[in-house]
């Protein structure tokens, strides 16, 4: 199932996924750093939510309280607990 979310604080302004029960596939930044989100795009394929939270969650840029990396966390974890929640 495809998944948006509008970022806050960040570059980017959406992030949108795939989540196949727990796996995240499919991950797409709009705006922000390009070539690191391609990285992380790529890194990330086939992780798990609870993986990508873990290894993502908590991460800043700078003064920001959060990062792209960091609302990428958010963003698998809430699609996951919302598609949770409808099963």
């Amino acid at each position: 199932m495809r998944h948006s979310y509008r970022t806050k604080d960040v570059c980017a302004t959406k992030i949108s996924f795939d989540l196949d029960g727990d796996v995240v596939r499919n991950i797409v930044f709009t705006g922000g750093c390009s070539g690191n989100l391609q990285a992380l795009q790529k890194l990330l394929e086939g992780f798990t939510v609870e993986q990508i939270a873990t290894k993502l969650a908590g991460t800043t840029c700078g003064r920001r309280p959060t990062s792209c990396a960091d609302q990428l966390a958010n963003a698998v974890q809430a699609a996951y607990e919302k598609t949770e929640k409808k099963a």
